[in-house]
């Protein structure tokens, strides 16, 4: 029997899943160009109170865990390294520039099972819900693009300790104001 024609076949559609994931990729890609990863590095980095070893997943619009942003810096899975300090918390994907994510631009943090391609155990990701910087309105404002980030901790003993700290400098960010704008986003409580 002649396998001439099955391997044909086969690679024209190898090849056309292959162009189809590139098509869709670019039209992602301009989609997300006017988005940017974090905001300004503050020119003190502060000391750090909380740092893990991480492995980043993707960086989704906020409660749509199956969508990725292809933002530059952020939309590739990697290992990262997490620095949270008392001015926010710093990404730092292997190779990329660090994003530093203000604790004023941070919703909340929690736990999180699914997204994108990565299942993991219950509460087996830590997702950070942060809100783009936008360099046309540089003040952190409500209004922005909401997302969420995910990572998956290498060491369980140091997602605890990173988690309450992020927590922490969030909720002193917001500060006492109160009303419907300064109200914290609801956050998950399954990280005891």
């Amino acid at each position: 029997m002649d396998r001439t024609i099955p391997a044909v076949i086969t690679a024209l559609v190898l090849l056309g899943v292959l162009i189809l994931m590139w098509r869709s990729w670019r039209k992602r890609s301009r989609r997300d160009a006017g988005l940017t990863a974090g905001y300004p590095m503050p020119s003190t980095e502060g000391v750090a109170l909380a740092g893990a070893e991480a492995y980043y997943v993707a960086t989704t619009p906020r409660d749509a865990p199956l969508e990725r942003l292809a933002i530059r810096g952020l939309g590739f899975r990697a290992r990262a390294a997490l620095t949270v300090t008392g001015a926010g918390v710093t990404l730092d994907l292997d190779g990329n520039e660090p994003v530093f994510v203000p604790a004023a631009a941070i919703d909340a943090v929690g736990a999180a099972q699914v997204a994108i391609d990565r299942a993991v155990e219950t509460d087996g990701l830590v997702r950070l819900s942060w809100r783009l910087y936008s360099p046309q309105n540089a003040e952190i404002t409500h209004d922005r693009r909401a997302v969420d980030s995910f990572f998956r901790i290498i060491d369980p003993r140091d997602r605890a300790r990173l988690v309450d700290t992020i927590r922490t400098i969030s909720a002193t960010a917001a500060g006492p104001a109160t009303g419907p704008a300064a109200a914290p986003a609801k956050q998950d409580e399954s990280e005891a």
